[in-house]
């Protein structure tokens, strides 16, 4: 009879070290943008790039768990909610974590509906695209990378200096409604550039393109959008101002608050990797101006911070 707890121990603590290698075994699975160069890119036939490929890689290395990546499209138009996307691919499942995600207090926020459905995304059936997702509570990580806004500059304000949103005054302004630019440029000073502005529509007019050819004088866009530009057009005309709009937004995985032991595992994986400088590396691999983050870690109320400037 003394033996039998010693007996039953010994097969709890068997039981404990099978579940730990089954789960070392099972592959840690990232959502991804498909189309988000240099953060993101997956094309067919061509190998997976980018900068949150490279820093995905490293994480599963780090935990010692194969990586999966999942990967799905972001509509760039004004009805899409890149909360509610991630939200919809991580309660269903597809994944445990959400690759370079903006960390705003808004896009944090507990989800003001019950369900959502879900970006279209590699593997998606019919059914997939019609059927709504019980949402769940989001969780962010550490952020490991800023992505600030900046003025770009078309072919004829080359070496104009930009450094306030002042200095955009008399020249020819172009922005994507709905944009975090457009609102930037249109409460500016009480509304002072308005009149220099022309808007398109995010996902059907190309911003860049009609700043390429000279329809327009400058822009303000996230800076890795501009690097993606740079790097598919190395012969482009537009210049960076090596201006940034001083609100900006780190990005960083996000996950669901049930599964908080995964974010700090991937938090001291983060925190390794930056101090060793190998994310700083993986965003000159990927073509990114990596820059890192900076405080505060959550960007507070973006729109009230814009309007009060």
């Amino acid at each position: 009879m003394r033996g039998r707890p010693v007996a039953w121990s010994l097969a709890a603590v068997l039981s404990t070290m099978a579940s730990v290698a089954l789960a070392a075994d099972d592959p840690l699975k990232i959502c991804l943008d498909e189309n988000r160069p240099p953060l993101s890119v997956h094309q067919r036939g061509k190998p997976d790039a980018g900068f949150d490929v490279l820093l995905a890689q490293a994480i599963a290395e780090r935990l010692g768990r194969p990586l999966t990546i999942q990967w799905f499209e972001s509509k760039l138009d004004e009805d899409s909610s890149p909360q509610l996307e991630a939200n919809a691919l991580l309660s269903d499942g597809r994944c445990s974590l959400v690759g370079g995600y903006a960390l705003t207090q808004d896009s944090l926020v507990v989800p003001g509906m019950k369900t959502a459905r879900l970006p279209d995304f590699a593997g998606a059936t019919r059914d997939d695209r019609r059927r709504r997702v019980a949402l769940g509570v989001l969780a962010p990580s550490q952020p490991y990378v800023y992505s600030p806004m900046t003025v770009v500059l078309g072919p004829k304000a080359r070496g104009r200096r930009i450094g306030d949103i002042g200095d955009l005054a008399g020249l020819r302004l172009v922005v994507e409604s709905g944009s975090l630019g457009d609102a930037i440029l249109m409460t500016f000073d009480k509304g002072r550039l308005i009149d220099g502005i022309t808007h398109l529509v995010p996902g059907r007019d190309d911003l860049l393109g009609a700043l390429q050819r000279g329809e327009h004088d400058a822009t303000l866009i996230d800076l890795a959008r501009f690097d993606a530009h740079r790097a598919a057009h190395p012969d482009t005309a537009l210049t960076a101002s090596g201006y940034y709009y001083p609100i900006g937004a780190n990005r960083g995985y996000v996950g669901l608050a049930s599964d908080g032991a995964l974010i700090d595992a991937v938090n001291k994986a983060l925190s390794a990797l930056a101090a060793e400088g190998r994310i700083a590396e993986f965003g000159r691999q990927a073509g990114l101006t990596y820059l890192p983050p900076r405080e505060p870690a959550i960007l507070g109320d973006v729109w009230r911070k814009i309007i009060q400037r």
